[in-house]
């Protein structure tokens, strides 16, 4: 009883301490944001922008809050992941105004709803372990999200994707990724025995039977094929490589990974030949400079912007972003590597690994093994986002059109990664996860 009781003390005083490092956290946020609101409003980025403090203030404030709450209901996710969000989206929401404070304005409102959803999930979703039991849900209300666009979408950025809904317009794929990280973490764990150990012999292999991998693959087919025609090839790949990273993590059989990315090389190849906007991409891709007339133009000026800032960068506001088509939804990591350099480029990749390294934490630390798979498809699904897009605009990768989580405009990427943050805390509160 005595041991029972220290416990609850000792988790409570972590859960303390915790908050209070969250605190502190956020307050350095707020300092860094408001420096760069402050150059803002004097207008060191050509007109002033009497806009900017107010609504750096009022994000700061936003932040405080919803650790304030969540230190007066003894709530205790992760201490780390809030501020470490804070500082992507101060960062996004800077440059947003230093691009087009247009979409700044947007994207504040998108975020103060983000945060309302993040305190929605960790308040209702806080017993995560329930949600295992609605896998063909989350199946059937994600196919149907995907299929609307494909009727009534409206297209954008060559990707008709996308449901205009009169005061905004809002991209289902976006929350379905969530759904299929629930979906694939209570089917893999249902089915983890007889996935990883096999039921029928091939040779050397042992593999299971069409009950176990038929409605999985079932599911993964329809949405890649609805993505496709939707011209989604972004969401395309982060679902099909978040699937392979699942599976792993469940059956730790490299096969899979194997057998799945021979797959994808033949579907590929087939797109390749047989859907232009995928040609045109990869060409692109190998060799910008032949096409910098139209479509190498985009990505040629974001390797001109990354290399004209060097190492410390030109100076906030003192750049040409400008020059890049869709700066502020796809390509702002060009601008910020412009303006703040290779020290600033490289310093926004180090907040999204400590954010993964968190996510992976908290999946080794929970006990649950619904709860643990679902921490890991989580993490990785922010990981290979964030991967994906910064390599489209360096040109390691084909671009692929997708947002840059926290940081690039897009209130459906952003409210769908609060909600991601929020799953994600809701697991380390459970396994009470230390600094």
């Amino acid at each position: 009883m005595i041991s029972i009781n220290n416990s609850k003390k000792n988790s409570s005083m972590q859960g303390k301490t915790g908050r209070h490092l969250e605190l502190k956290l956020i307050l350095m946020t707020g300092v860094y944001m408001m420096t760069g609101m402050l150059l803002l409003h004097l207008g060191a980025a050509g007109s002033p922008e009497p806009r900017a403090l107010l609504i750096g203030l009022a994000t700061v404030a936003a932040f405080l809050l919803v650790s304030f709450y969540w230190s007066l209901t003894g709530y205790h996710g992760d201490c780390l992941l809030l501020p470490i969000t804070a500082l992507l989206c101060s960062t996004g929401l800077v440059f947003l105004f230093r691009l087009d404070p247009a979409y700044a304005v947007r994207q504040f409102v998108w975020l103060l709803a983000g945060l309302v959803a993040l305190v929605l999930t960790t308040r209702q979703f806080v017993n995560f372990r329930f949600l295992s039991d609605y896998k063909y849900i989350y199946a059937l209300v994600g196919l149907i999200a995907l299929v609307l666009p494909v009727f009534f979408g409206s297209e954008q950025g060559g990707a008709k994707s996308w449901l205009d809904l009169g005061l905004f317009s809002l991209q289902p794929s976006e929350f379905v990724k969530i759904l299929v990280v629930l979906f694939l973490a209570s089917f893999l764990i249902e089915n983890k025995a007889v996935l990883s150990a096999g039921t029928r012999n091939l040779g050397c292999l042992s593999l299971p039977g069409p009950q176990e991998w038929g409605p999985l693959a079932v599911m993964w087919g329809i949405s890649l094929l609805l993505l496709v025609f939707q011209k989604d090839l972004g969401a395309a790949l982060i679902y099909f490589s978040t699937f392979l990273t699942m599976v792993y993590v469940a059956t730790s059989r490299i096969f899979y990974v194997l057998f799945g990315l021979g797959l994808f090389i033949a579907g590929a190849g087939v797109c390749f030949y047989l859907f232009d906007h995928v040609r045109s991409r990869v060409e692109t891709w190998l060799n910008p400079w032949q096409y910098i007339e139209n479509t190498g133009y985009q990505v040629s000026q974001s390797l001109f912007a990354i290399n004209s800032g060097g190492i410390l960068g030109t100076g906030f506001g003192q750049g040409y972003p400008e020059y890049i088509p869709a700066v502020h939804t796809d390509f702002i990591f060009s601008a910020i590597c412009e303006e703040m350099g290779l020290l600033g480029g490289t310093g926004i990749i180090i907040l999204f690994m400590i954010y993964v390294f968190r996510g992976i934490k908290i999946a080794l630390k929970t006990k649950d093994e619904f709860a643990a798979l679902a921490a890991s498809g989580l993490t990785a699904l922010l990981a290979i986002q964030a991967f994906i897009i910064i390599s489209g605009v360096t040109k390691l990768l084909p671009l692929t059109g997708i947002t840059l989580p926290y940081i690039s405009y897009g209130g459906s990427s952003l409210v769908a990664n609060f909600i991601l943050l929020g799953f994600l805390l809701n697991i380390s509160h459970e396994a009470y996860i230390d600094i």
